[in-house]
């Protein structure tokens, strides 16, 4: 990571709850303690200031038509408005440095708006596609007003991350296990037209189904947290501005680029599947 390549690292965490209550610097402490422990005491001047907040944000708010107006508005919110925030906030001091990169995390969602055809995932591709266009807007207008600060623009694919387990706790509040009956009866109905579940599926068997792929997310993804980072600092001391993380982000780039208009067909998800990168959806 930063620290273990001589970077100063800044951390910034309220430690609020998920409604926003209380203050804790205890999440912050322990990021700190990882850092002093890789080596993040002395090195480098240059300081590389990480806007986002969350490493991608949160997913939900689903669909515009069926879904709640209030979960997809603040996964909009958090996705976009937690780059924008955190960008003004930090333009003075990118600005007042003398060697500053602004790095912004966008989404392979960033440049395809689906997890496929049967995949609703409008707010978050909303977001990302804000985020991937605001930080190519920024290559020009600072290089036309701060020449000295770069900018960067990160599209995951598949990380192994805990965006699945804690995007229900942070937008409702709620881990796996304490999914509301309208919770259960919303994923009962989707997973019914993909097939995944059948009238004999249990609210019980859906609970633990939600929580296992959860994990399944974060652990059996193709690219490592850890690996992300590096892919990521790699193209930020390459000045790159367009950084895809992941075999199965660059493929589907390359399938997206060759058919557009096809981007968002069945047929499309089937060659995607063939390429054996891509296992979401």
């Amino acid at each position: 990571g930063l620290a273990a390549r001589g970077a100063k690292v800044m951390v910034n965490d309220l430690g609020v709850t998920t409604d926003g209550q209380g203050a804790s610097s205890a999440a912050a402490e322990a990021v700190a303690q990882e850092i002093r422990d890789a080596g993040g005491d002395g090195g480098e001047d240059r300081v590389v200031r990480v806007s986002g907040g969350r490493l991608a944000g949160v997913g939900g708010g689903a669909s515009i038509v069926e879904g709640d107006r209030e979960d997809w508005e603040r996964t909009f919110n958090i996705c976009w408005y937690g780059v924008y925030y955190n960008t003004r906030a930090f333009m003075p001091l990118l600005v007042a440095s003398q060697d500053a990169h602004l790095i912004n995390t966008s989404s392979v969602n960033g440049f395809w708006a689906t997890l496929g055809p049967q995949s609703s995932h409008t707010a978050y591709s909303a977001a990302k596609f804000a985020v991937k266009g605001f930080s190519e807007a920024l290559i020009t207008d600072l290089a036309n007003n701060a020449p000295h600060v770069k900018v960067s623009v990160v599209m995951p694919g598949h990380i192994g991350t805990s965006i699945a387990i804690n995007s229900g706790r942070i937008l409702n509040g709620r881990q796996a296990d304490e999914l509301s009956d309208d919770d259960i009866a919303a994923m009962r109905k989707r997973w019914a037209s993909l097939g995944m579940v059948n009238e004999d599926t249990t609210d019980e068997q859906i609970r633990v189904l939600v929580g296992e792929m959860g994990r399944r997310f974060r652990d059996d993804a193709p690219t490592t947290a850890e690996r992300a980072a590096s892919i990521i600092l790699d193209g930020v001391r390459e000045e790159r501005w367009r950084i895809l993380v992941g075999n199965d982000a660059h493929r589907l780039d390359e399938l997206v680029r060759e058919d557009p208009e096809g981007a968002y067909t069945p047929e499309f998800m089937v060659r995607l599947r063939e390429t054996g990168e891509w296992g979401l959806g």
